[in-house]
């Protein structure tokens, strides 16, 4: 039987998730923008890339839970989703500490992403 308080957990989830996506929807002309003002990259991933490889990671965790309620070799992303802390990016903490007021939704977007991440992190120390 599934306590109350992973049930709460598993609906704020799901909200943010649902949330995530009209997030990510409203950020298209500033990620555009990011794209053409950084194209040229030294670093192995761009900002964009960054913001993929942890959208997949964290959001695929997140429809684990609301499709299957559980999540495949939870210690193995328990693991994962602690290092996958979003502002220890290099490029994201630069474009959110050097652009106070430029970029507003997709800031918005990394602070939601970072919050499923720990709620997902809170939901498997649950189980």
């Amino acid at each position: 039987m599934v306590s109350e308080p992973t049930r709460k957990l598993v609906r704020h989830i799901i909200q943010l998730l649902a949330q995530l996506t009209i997030d990510y929807q409203n950020s298209k002309s500033e990620r555009q923008a990011i794209a053409h003002q950084l194209s040229a990259s030294e670093t192995e991933f761009t900002l964009l890339e960054e913001i993929e490889l942890l959208t997949t990671d964290i959001r695929g965790y997140g429809s684990q839970i609301k499709a299957r309620g559980y999540i495949e070799n939870p210690q193995q992303a328990i693991e994962q989703l602690k290092q996958k802390r979003v502002f220890d990016v290099p490029s994201i903490s630069q474009l959110y500490l050097h652009n106070s007021y430029e970029y507003e939704n997709i800031k918005s977007y990394l602070r939601m992403l970072d919050y499923l991440r720990l709620l997902i992190l809170e939901y498997l120390t649950f189980q």
